[in-house]
């Protein structure tokens, strides 16, 4: 698929369904396209609808499944419009765009040649646990836990928004980041990561107060 140049190209590509509930028109929103009047489209759709699928087939719709509905943030970026997001680091919080290769910008490939796919995500299911709690780790471990092909998590404060990535990778070095501060420990940074004491196996103890919360009264 080449570059869409129209609006029918553009919305083909929109209509894209990379897995059972999610299509690529979602992914494709970005605040800062909207106000700063850069499209966000790929230049490599292929390769973008490539990695998404990934993401969504093997992260997104196995937490959807057990959790209920996703809301996307934001996901995909292009080269310009991430460029711009970096330029205005203070503002828009973006890194710069070969960090985000393989990461937010879809369809560039990282420096080792692999592909990758993060979106930010809320689940809305954990929205009233996490108001009453704070407790963003419960979330964070029950992914760990259960969806073993995520790449990568941080963690912010609205909502418990959090990026969440897949990477092709199969030696990527998995982490979980908290730009909010962990109740358990009033300190922001990683809850694990490999080589971290906690990061093998169960950490149950830590979700159970959450699934019991989600069940209906």
């Amino acid at each position: 698929m080449n570059k869409p140049q129209t609006v029918k190209a553009l919305e083909e590509l929109g209509r894209v369904r990379l897995s059972k509930s999610f299509f690529m028109r979602e992914f494709l929103y970005s605040e800062i396209s909207q106000i700063e009047g850069i499209p966000n489209i790929p230049d490599d759709p292929d390769l973008a609808i490539e990695a998404g699928r990934n993401l969504c087939e093997k992260v997104l719709e196995p937490i959807q499944d057990a959790l209920g509905r996703i809301t996307i943030r934001s996901a995909y970026r292009s080269c310009e419009v991430n460029a711009k997001g970096a330029e205005n680091k203070n503002q828009y919080n973006c890194a710069s765009s070969e960090a985000n290769y393989a990461a937010h910008i879809w369809d560039r490939r990282d420096e080792k040649g692999f592909m990758g796919a993060t979106a930010c995500i809320i689940v809305t299911s954990f929205i009233p646990y996490y108001e009453s709690t704070h407790d963003w780790p419960a979330l964070a471990w029950w992914i760990h836990d259960n969806i073993a092909d995520y790449a990568k998590m941080i963690f912010f404060p609205k909502y418990a928004a959090f990026n969440i990535s897949w990477h092709e990778d199969p030696n990527y070095p998995k982490s979980t980041y908290g730009q909010v501060a962990n109740p358990a420990t009033g300190k922001k940074g990683y809850l694990t990561k490999q080589g971290m004491y906690n990061f093998e196996g169960d950490h149950s103890e830590f979700y159970k107060p959450f699934l019991m919360d989600l069940k209906p009264k």
